[in-house]
């Protein structure tokens, strides 16, 4: 091979790498890609980007919904599993109605009769969830198409994603300006910054609705989970908050010590019945002030793979996959009741029908400001 088709093959070679990886993190201990993921039925393209770090962590990020793809991490036999449940193509989630890993708006979970009034005025909003509005109606922000920029460091890989939420959209008020970060750290942290802004009076409740199976397969009763809640919201049929703050004491919703997540989930309980399972939010104890606190703590015995919450958030919903039903499908698994569980960083549910509850307008001028940590480990 001479040297100027030598030359043409090195250049080719780099070019190829630049079309599949993003720069931004040179010298780093991490790294990034990028690859198609896939068209919408408008015929747009997805893409999905991969934050790798040292110790052979992976999550995959899809800019369709802003959409945790997956989380691959070691077990105690540094055995490597994807921990999250999600699909292989940006058309099966925008056909898939389980929200699997997505960034949920304009508000994250319930609120009553889809309808609230602010400043006077009443909006009403689609109600996707019987007579409720839930996770930002027909077309939340799980089913946008975000933009992307790579923000990775020198330290870390970082994507942050910004959605535009136009006034009117779902029923909201107000043009929302999104922001959503991700960032994987050598920590085994995955950290999900949110931030927004309005030029209206709004409501905003952004979570991300990552189902776990820190097995990677099979049924999640045996994870032992811990809350760092010593009350929850108690909810009426509809799921709705009843305004109640119950202490957890007593209950089956008492996981102030590590208990099997499936220890209790069978009691005649009405809370229990309601949810179908656990689907409540938890009242976090010491939130507030804008601080991080330990939110959640789980440990899959058998691998070893343990994941701790951490939020500024003042609320957690935690859910069992009560209503999967192997309809759904993906990555080579069906997921089949209770083979997965939320834990969901949120305000509370119905916030802008309570005024007891932390309040979630936004105003203009003011930012809304948001984080979440995902820490893996095994042991």
């Amino acid at each position: 091979m001479g040297i100027l088709t030598r030359c043409a093959a090195f250049l080719l070679g780099l070019a190829l790498v630049g079309a599949n990886s993003l720069s931004g993190n040179a010298g780093g201990t991490g790294s990034m890609k990028k690859q198609a993921f896939g068209k919408l039925a408008d015929g747009k393209a997805a893409t999905l980007y991969t934050l790798s770090n040292k110790n052979g962590v992976e999550v995959s990020i899809t800019d369709f919904g802003a959409t945790v793809v997956s989380i691959k991490t070691p077990d105690k036999s540094g055995k490597i599993a994807d921990v999250v449940a999600g699909y292989e193509s940006a058309g099966q989630y925008e056909a898939g109605k389980n929200y699997f890993g997505a960034t949920v708006g304009r508000y994250g979970n319930r609120i009553a009769h889809g309808e609230f009034s602010l400043d006077g005025k009443k909006y009403t909003l689609a109600k996707n969830n019987g007579e409720n509005h839930l996770h930002g109606g027909i077309k939340g922000f799980n089913k946008a198409l975000w933009s992307a920029e790579d923000i990775s460091t020198k330290d870390a890989p970082a994507i942050r994603m910004h959605y535009l939420s136009k006034d009117g959209e779902e029923g909201y008020p107000g043009s929302l300006s999104c922001y959503v970060t991700f960032t994987l750290t050598d920590a085994n942290e995955l950290k999900i910054g949110y931030s927004a802004t309005t030029d209206k009076d709004t409501v905003v409740n952004l979570t991300n609705h990552s189902y776990f199976n820190l097995a990677g397969t099979g049924s999640i009763l045996d994870h032992e989970l811990a809350l760092f809640a010593s009350r929850f919201t108690p909810v009426d049929a509809g799921l709705i908050p009843t305004g109640e703050l119950r202490p957890v004491g007593g209950t089956p919703f008492d996981f102030s010590k590590a208990t099997a997540i499936g220890a209790r989930i069978g009691q005649d309980d009405e809370q229990l019945r309601l949810g179908n399972g656990y689907d409540h939010n938890f009242v976090l104890d010491g939130s507030g002030g804008g601080k991080l606190v330990l939110a959640a703590k789980v440990l899959e015995p058998k691998t070893g793979r343990g994941l701790d919450v951490w939020t500024t958030e003042p609320g957690v919903q935690f859910y069992t996959g009560n209503f999967l039903d192997g309809t759904s499908s993906g990555k080579g698994k069906t997921y089949e009741r209770r083979s997965e569980f939320c834990l969901e960083t949120q305000h509370f549910p119905d916030s802008p029908n309570q005024s007891a509850f932390p309040s979630t307008v936004l105003h203009p001028g003011a930012k809304y400001s948001s984080e979440t940590v995902y820490k893996f480990f095994a042991k």
